[in-house]
């Protein structure tokens, strides 16, 4: 019998303290390990200094917006999934965070329900993403060893 997989860690980042505490509170709920951040160069400095496997970004913060931390992760090189929260609910605002590479959308204030959907289908995908680079490298060694090298002849 396995052991049961650790919960995925996520950092909330709001300039808000009370939003960034319901979310926090909602999450650790459901098992999963919370890194909170006020302010998106927090953001930075907590995705560069620990593992976070998902980032629940507001969009509206003083002096780095939630699409300005996108940029600035992206261009760091950092594939995190992140669901970009908004009270902002149009197409403008989405077709924005999709430029700068926001995996899902959920609008203020927080529906639970929604919140835990979301926060799980982008754990999934980063699951079978872990699955399919498994079975990429498993396939590779097969090729590797099976393929007689080159031996010289008698």
């Amino acid at each position: 019998m396995t052991a049961p997989a650790p919960k995925a860690t996520i950092l909330v980042v709001d300039d808000d303290s009370s939003s960034r505490d319901i979310a926090s509170r909602l999450l650790r709920l459901e098992g999963y390990k919370v890194v909170g951040a006020d302010c998106g160069e927090a953001c930075l400095r907590t995705v560069k200094t620990q593992p976070i496997d998902l980032i629940l970004l507001d969009i509206m913060m003083p002096e780095m917006d939630g699409f300005d931390v996108c940029t600035a992760l992206r261009d760091m090189g950092s594939r995190i999934p992140i669901i970009l929260l908004t009270a902002k609910d149009d197409t403008d605002t989405r077709l924005e965070g999709m430029h700068h590479g926001v995996s899902e959308f959920l609008t203020k204030p927080i529906n639970k329900v929604e919140l835990y959907a979301r926060v799980r289908a982008q754990l999934h995908i980063i699951e079978l993403g872990r699955q399919l680079e498994t079975v990429e490298r498993n396939l590779h060694a097969l090729r590797r060893d099976s393929d007689p090298s080159p031996r010289s002849k008698p």
